[in-house]
């Protein structure tokens, strides 16, 4: 039986934009609104959503680098939301984070080496030679070298430079990694190379990801369950080979319909949504995927659809309402 290593229930983080010189007034942009998921130790959970449905706010509100409006995060059966910092700081080693450019991650003042052990002095583990042997083995790891310790970041291409950042996340033998569209910002050619390290380094080392992503292609390969995001909020949940063969919501058989296929003698039909993705300052009633919907009904205008299990996966849609 798998162990859930996170649990998120109900999590919500709105931003609150202020009008006028005054900062009166003004609206809440619901980024995520109410998510409701289990992470469990060892897989990769993909989540994927066109720009601006929340995926990145959703990593970094499960860290608690962004403090969540409400919800809980549950790992290891303690909740991180509200928790002492003393106690939060502790945890920490154990939850890192691969951020998309890698080279707006990595501070330029300081050298490689100098990077990857920060993470070692800021929770007192290892020092002086030992610090160095460790900031060697992780460069070595990661696929560079030692003596790369010495260099500073604007030194290296991207993909080495996500190496760097990879290594970084990797000094304090953490739990679980949120990967946050780690090659999006890569040549093609570096992406597989560095999805080949991230699937090496998750058996060294048991690691679980959080995998955000926007690329279909790159989730389908290296997830085991995925979860489709619209407007803060998901919609689909399934085991990948579930999901890529048989979508069930509307939104993710737009979205599956859309990635290219590398057959030019293949054809398949486009499934086109109507309009433009709705604004989380301002939210369609009922179901949010509605106005765009080729399957719309009157129950879709005035309700919102729950996530609901149907045989093992999930999904949020009135069609499937038993």
């Amino acid at each position: 039986m798998k162990q859930p290593l996170v649990e998120v229930r109900n999590l919500k983080k709105h931003f609150q934009v202020k009008k006028g010189i005054f900062g009166r007034g003004g609206h809440d942009i619901k980024a995520v609104d109410g998510l409701s998921f289990t992470i469990y130790k060892g897989e990769t959970l993909g989540l994927v959503g066109e720009s601006g449905c929340g995926k990145s706010t959703t990593g970094r509100t499960l860290l608690q680098l962004l403090p969540p409006t409400a919800g809980e995060v549950w790992y290891e059966g303690r909740n991180l939301v509200g928790m002492d910092p003393r106690e939060l700081r502790k945890l920490r080693r154990h939850l890192q984070m691969v951020f998309q450019d890698p080279y707006a991650s990595l501070d330029p003042r300081l050298t490689v080496g100098e990077i990857i052990a920060e993470p070692l002095q800021i929770h007192k583990l290892h020092s002086g030679k030992e610090r160095d042997r460790r900031v060697e083995e992780l460069l070595e790891v990661v696929g560079l070298s030692g003596y790369h310790a010495k260099r500073y970041a604007h030194e290296f291409s991207g993909g080495q430079r996500q190496r760097i950042g990879i290594a970084r996340a990797l000094a304090l033998n953490p739990k679980l990694i949120v990967a946050d569209e780690p090659v999006s910002a890569l040549d093609v050619s570096i992406q597989s190379q560095v999805i080949n390290l991230l699937q090496d380094l998750q058996d060294q080392f048991q690691l679980t990801y959080l995998f955000i992503a926007h690329d279909l292609s790159v989730v389908k390969h290296i997830s085991d369950r995925v979860g489709v995001m619209y407007l803060g909020r998901i919609v689909e949940l399934a085991a990948t080979s579930e999901l890529f063969d048989c979508p069930l919501h509307p939104y993710t058989k737009a979205l599956l319909s859309a990635a290219p296929i590398p057959d030019p003698l293949v054809k398949k039909d486009r499934i086109i949504l109507q309009g433009d993705v709705p604004s989380p300052a301002n939210p369609p009633s009922g179901c949010a995927f509605h106005p765009r919907c080729s399957e719309c009904m009157d129950i879709c205008r005035t309700e919102q659809p729950q996530l609901q299990e149907m045989d093992g996966r999930f999904v949020a849609c009135h069609l499937y309402n038993k």
